[in-house]
């Protein structure tokens, strides 16, 4: 008697099989750390999971990157603001 072959959920993520960890691993571009915080967080559903790392992405995206200036260059901007009279109208 052959026995039926167990087909995976497809929409589903078993964190305990390492092939399918890994391809989603790779389908999200994500570390295996960061897979199964998600996980823990919303579920093992790819596609929360999907919309979870395009969330994190474009939240990363949207923050302001910082300006990497030097804090001499910021004295000297305030000093010269400070000493420059203003213009009469």
């Amino acid at each position: 008697m052959r026995q039926k072959k167990i087909r995976a959920i497809r929409n589903m993520v078993d964190l305990a099989d390492a092939d399918q960890v890994r391809a989603i691993r790779r389908r999200f571009r994500v570390s295996e750390d960061e897979l199964t915080r998600i996980v823990a967080r919303i579920g093992n559903s790819i596609a929360l999971i999907g919309k979870e790392v395009a969330l994190q992405r474009a939240s990363k995206l949207a923050q302001p990157p910082k300006a990497q200036v030097p804090p001499v260059a910021l004295v000297a901007a305030n000093n010269r603001r400070l000493t420059q009279k203003p213009k009469p109208a």
